[in-house]
């Protein structure tokens, strides 16, 4: 996981989340778990810049990943972005209540009642999405390109 359990802890109890305090630490172990496998399925694609190591186990820390202020600084490479680790403790409560990467049928096209009858559209793909968690993290998100997003 991108933050320890303290830490998550601490994260929950500064906004009043009281149902994280009720779960054992394996319980939160496991939910920050899901949420980082979730992050890394997610993302690890998509990621901004390139890991430190080959073989490391995570996507982060990188290098050459840029913070887009007025500076023109970059994420040291020694540390995970803020962002990754608030999107990692956010996934990390909605894991603790149910699953982030369930399988999906795909959406009804039309359906008939009597007789029963009913069309699939195979084209789309059903995958539960976190706006606020794309959002939080489209900074750190290079475009389908290969590109860096930016806005002008």
């Amino acid at each position: 996981s991108y933050i320890t359990v303290a830490s998550a802890d601490t994260h929950f109890s500064d906004r009043g989340f009281t149902l994280w305090a009720t779960m054992s630490t394996a319980e939160k172990e496991q939910a920050l778990r899901r949420a980082t496998d979730y992050l890394e399925f997610t993302y690890r694609l998509r990621w901004a810049g390139y890991r430190v190591n080959s073989t490391q186990a995570l996507s982060w820390p990188r290098y050459d990943v840029p913070k887009f202020d007025s500076l023109g600084n970059y994420y040291s490479s020694t540390t995970v972005p803020p962002e990754v680790i608030k999107a990692n403790v956010e996934l990390a409560y909605r894991a603790a209540h149910g699953e982030l990467l369930e399988d999906l049928a795909p959406p009804v096209l039309s359906e008939t009642v009597g007789p029963i009858s009913r069309t699939f559209d195979k084209s789309a793909t059903r995958v539960t999405k976190y706006p606020a968690i794309d959002r939080l993290l489209n900074p750190l998100l290079t475009g389908q390109g290969g590109m860096q997003v930016l806005r002008a």
